[in-house]
């Protein structure tokens, strides 16, 4: 592909300069730029990355794109032998470019879009899993990780820039996937990270209060949301997927309709597609499943009522994308736990033991909220460990402790990531919240003998969360970095306690 192919496909306002060579990548961070690459300078929220046209010409740049008109008109007159693009949104230019240099793999894959507040990460595994099932090959993008028809790749972000998502998408369609999960959050919608796609279907979650410090209100945190399913910034989905037992589905639901989806809802006791009731055990779940292609009673590995909702909005969109009914039913048994995502720790003990990445209070609210779900019918303890991540923000420390203690009956205060901070001056900066909301509590700066204080406290029945790592397999201190891995620490401990392995 060379310059004039490449910027053929690109919506621009002006054009310049000139190059005749290869094109050998397309680049926004000037770092990762080689001789040959095009180097798109966009404007983002923090950085202006016009201010780095300079690096990527030195770097050997052989075309620039900006959404700056003065560094355009700089290249024009100082750059000639350079190709020069200007355009008015810079990352719809980036996405217009990747997808154009990675052979339009939006065109190969059919993508199914997830977002909402909470549950993302989990309804993305699910879907993925139950598409696996019925013999697909998929890509993965989100939170935790990235899979690319097999392969396991680390997470760049929730959703990555425009070249990255293409280049994973590339990747995945050369290796056969004909599929593609993709997590969506509020940011990546509004920056328009998601140019490009087409999304065949959309699930919405949920919608909590969290990221104001970004959409400043609530209606701006929803309106973003609301873009990946009213098709005025993206195409409309075929179908939407949205959760009946929250309100804003409501307005989702008049939006998608007016934009022509085809809508699809969900929800305990309510929706089309809805768990008429359900029994939670510590070692998942059994749910009565009514819907419009067929009943079923699921048998599921994963524990508490928020892992239902994710299951029934995993369970609407795969069959959206053509699964069939009975196999959707047969495949939920075989479903694991999402790492770190309410995810259940079972060695045979007689209490649940979750782990989960709840790293707010917020998060901790909802998260002990769905414990106590889980022993109000026999009147059992929440007991929670958590901590605060050091060199982070220090304010919401006192409010993790607040939260924690109101929602538990006894709390374990520990080391998350304390990096170059003590660990003990973090705890101290809880505290406060612990001792105001009057739980018992005990502070261990070790986490992994917090770990073994929450589950010898435990009692038949009593839910034990251990919060705030959930995924992560690696605990940053002062000077170095250890593996630790929530999970299997728990397990570890179960063992010492005399309970038999994980099933």
């Amino acid at each position: 592909m060379n310059w004039n192919e490449l910027i053929a496909e690109i919506a621009a306002e002006d054009a310049g300069g000139s190059n005749t060579g290869a094109i050998t990548g397309i680049e926004y961070d000037s770092r990762h730029v080689r001789p040959g690459s095009v180097f798109v300078a966009m404007k983002g929220g923090t950085t202006d990355g016009n201010q780095y046209v300079n690096k990527a010409i030195g770097a050997g740049a052989a075309g620039i794109i900006t959404d700056s008109p003065e560094a355009y008109d700089h290249l024009v007159v100082y750059h000639p032998d350079r190709g020069v693009l200007l355009v008015e949104h810079g990352r719809r230019a980036l996405a217009e470019a990747s997808a154009a240099f990675f052979g339009h793999p939006e065109k190969k894959l059919a993508t199914t879009g997830i977002t909402g507040t909470n549950g993302k990460t989990t309804t993305a595994f699910l879907t993925e899993s139950l598409l696996n099932a019925a013999g697909r090959a998929t890509a993965l993008i989100g939170t935790i990780e990235y899979h690319v028809a097999g392969e396991v790749r680390p997470s760049l972000h929730t959703t990555p820039e425009p070249r990255d998502l293409y280049e994973v998408m590339a990747a995945a369609a050369e290796r056969g996937a004909s599929e593609l999960v993709t997590e969506v959050s509020s940011h990546a919608l509004d920056q328009g990270r998601a140019s490009g796609l087409q999304f065949d279907v959309a699930v919405f979650t949920n919608l909590t209060r969290d990221h104001l410090d970004y959409h400043q209100t609530m209606e701006k945190y929803f309106a973003a949301k609301r873009l990946l399913f009213d098709g005025t910034r993206y195409p409309a989905p075929r179908v939407a997927v949205l959760n009946a037992l929250d309100e804003a589905s409501k307005r989702l639901t008049r939006a998608a309709l007016q934009a022509g989806a085809e809508i699809r809802t969900y929800g305990i006791g309510q929706g089309d597609w809805r768990a008429t009731s359900y029994t939670l055990t510590p070692a998942g779940a059994t749910i009565a499943l009514e819907t419009p292609a067929g009943s079923a009673e699921l048998h599921s590995h994963l524990a508490g009522e928020v892992n239902i909702l994710n299951l029934l909005a995993a369970f609407t969109a795969a069959h959206a994308r053509g699964v069939a009914f009975d196999l959707l039913v047969e495949a939920v048994e075989k479903l694991k736990p999402v790492p770190g995502r309410f995810q259940t720790v079972h060695a045979g003990q007689p209490f649940s033991v979750i782990v989960d990445y709840a790293h707010t209070d917020d998060a901790l609210i909802n998260l002990t909220a769905l414990a106590r779900q889980m022993t109000q019918k026999d009147g059992k303890r929440v007991i929670t460990l958590f901590g605060c991540g050091g060199n982070r923000d220090r304010t919401k420390r006192p409010k993790m402790g607040l939260a924690a203690g109101r929602g538990s009956d006894f709390v374990v205060a520990t080391s998350d990531n304390p990096r170059s901070e003590d660990p003990r001056a973090i705890l101290t900066e809880i505290e406060p919240g612990l001792k105001e909301s009057g739980v018992r509590y005990t502070v261990e700066p070790d986490r992994a003998a917090g770990i073994r204080l929450a589950l010898e406290a435990a009692q038949p029945g009593d839910v034990v969360l251990l919060a705030g790592k959930g995924h992560e397999k690696e605990q940053i201190l002062a000077d170095h970095t250890i593996p630790f891995d929530d999970a299997q620490v728990a397990l570890s401990t179960l063992a010492d306690l005399g309970y038999g392995e994980e099933r």
